[in-house]
Order: C-alpha cells, then sequence, then structure tokens
C-alpha cells in the first residue's frame, strides 16, 4: 500500500470536457451493483454529460500530478422563495480516499452554492454507504429522512408469462413455416438450349407465332 506524499497537492477545477469520460469510469467502478444498488441505478455516462452541460460551476475535479483523484457533481434547485444547493454525486478513487479529497471537493462547492443563493444543502446517497454516511455527519449534515423504494421482479408478472407464451409460439409458426419452404418442392427453371431444331426455338419463345415462320423454318 502506498504512503500519501504530504507534497502532492491537491488540486480543485471545473470539470472538463476531457475529463468526462475518467469521472465516469471512476463512478462506474465505485458505484457497482453489489456495493451500492441504489447509486448503480442511477449512475451514467449522461449524468456526467447532463451536469457538465447545465451545471459545470458545480462539477468539479481534484486531481494530483495530473492524476483523477476524485469528484463532485451538483446542482441548485429553486422552488418559490428557497434555493437548494444539491450534491449528486461524490466520489474519489481509493488511491487518493483518507487524503482529504472529499473535504476539498466538498467545501469548494459548498462555497460556490452559498455565493449563488443557497441557503440549504440536500445530499442523498445509498444506506448501506456507511463511510459516507459518516462523512457527510461530520461536514455538518444531519435531519435525516428515509426514502424507501419498493421493487417488483416482473418476471413473475402474469403478463410477462402471456408475453413469453407469445413469443415461443411465434417462433415456432415461424419455424414450422420455414420447414414448409423447405419441404415444398419447387418447380425446375427452364433453361434455354442451343436451338438444335427450329422446333425448339418455336416451343421456347413465346413470342414467336405461325405467321413469323418460314417454309425453311418449319419443321415440316
Amino acid at each position: 500500500m502506498s504512503t500519501f506524499d504530504e507534497t502532492e497537492a491537491i488540486y480543485v477545477r471545473e470539470l472538463g470536457i476531457d475529463d468526462i469520460a475518467p469521472v465516469y469510469h471512476l463512478g462506474e467502478s465505485l458505484f457497482t451493483s453489489d456495493l451500492y444498488p441504489y447509486l448503480y441505478r442511477t449512475w451514467d455516462e449522461w449524468e456526467v454529460i447532463g451536469l457538465y452541460n447545465t451545471d459545470p460551476e458545480y462539477c468539479l475535479v481534484a486531481e494530483t500530478d495530473g492524476e483523477l483523484a476524485g469528484f463532485i457533481l451538483g446542482t441548485i434547485i429553486t422552488k418559490a422563495s428557497w434555493t437548494y444547493g444539491y450534491i449528486l454525486w461524490l466520489g474519489v478513487s481509493p488511491k487518493y480516499q483518507r487524503r482529504g479529497v472529499a473535504d476539498k471537493l466538498v467545501d469548494k462547492v459548498v462555497a460556490r452554492m452559498i455565493e449563488d443563493g443557497a441557503r440549504f444543502m440536500l445530499v442523498d446517497t445509498d444506506p448501506t454507504n456507511t463511510s459516507a454516511l459518516k462523512f457527510f455527519s461530520r461536514k455538518g449534515f444531519g435531519n435525516t429522512r428515509q426514502h424507501i423504494f419498493l421493487s417488483m421482479n416482473l418476471s413473475k408478472h402474469e403478463y410477462y408469462g402471456r408475453l413469453i407464451d407469445y413469443e415461443h409460439q411465434k417462433a415456432e409458426r415461424a419455424g414450422y413455416k420455414r420447414c414448409l419452404r423447405r419441404a415444398t418442392p419447387t418447380r425446375p427453371a427452364i433453361r434455354a438450349r442451343k436451338a438444335d431444331s427450329v422446333a425448339n426455338e418455336v416451343i421456347l419463345n413465346p413470342l414467336a407465332n405461325e405467321s413469323s415462320i418460314t417454309e425453311e423454318q418449319s419443321p415440316i
């Protein structure tokens, strides 16, 4: 395990277009379906792209020696007389955790949101993400509210069963039609042969008629 060099300064700056892919991939490695199914469900590249386009001033990255150490993505929500600052995503590379990266990112984005009129801060995370809960509690976040998500396994739904049956029957019908086409004999195509006699030309050429046949051409 590498030790932290105090001389390695952590710089915080706004997210740039070249940071979108590295930020997405870092989040993809952090918000996995096994550890945090709720975060995994909502994390995708469009989260990064969308916030980069709409709220670039609240999308920050931390780096050291040109390497991505972490990121924070936030937004401002205005409802009537209330203005909320909302931290949607916070991620720190395992290599740089416990080095103050998250503190720098949160402090910077909170300061920007206060300057822009926010008077209330919101943040949410997976309830099993105990390290994040401890971190935000230490930063002064509290007043916890539980949001309950319910789920249903659609493979057990009756409509799902009917749809599967329909698809099976459809596939069977398609397979039956293919078998019929293979079993039905086809008429061999008539291929014109080199004329052994004028009679062959007359039979094979439907455009020929008796009036156009000369005595020399006549087979009789």
